[in-house]
């Protein structure tokens, strides 16, 4: 989709971090997105939110909360890949 008309989702957004023909990272930037993780703390809020949903209990801020940590995550992992394919674009190992 255009991201110039009509109704723009966030994933037509993110699309556009990732479309072939634009310029690469810097080896750099590619190793410091690819070191990018959620804190400890961050992770144990996510599991906590994660069990609440699969027992059912979650309250509409706590669905609130999750659903942002999800929305962050697919964001950090599509940076993530355009990080990857510039490192790979270069002849550059991600590791």
């Amino acid at each position: 989709m255009s991201i110039t008309s009509g109704i723009v989702t966030e994933a037509d957004l993110l699309d556009q971090l990732v479309t072939d023909g634009q310029p690469g990272l810097s080896a750099e930037a590619a190793r410091a997105i690819l070191g990018l993780r959620f804190s400890s703390a961050a992770v144990a809020r996510m599991n906590e939110l994660a069990e609440k949903n699969r027992q059912g209990i979650l309250s509409e801020a706590d669905r609130a909360a999750l659903e942002k940590f999800l929305r962050l995550g697919q964001f950090l992992n599509i940076v993530q890949a355009k990080a990857r394919l510039s490192l790979s674009a270069s002849g550059i190992s991600d590791n």
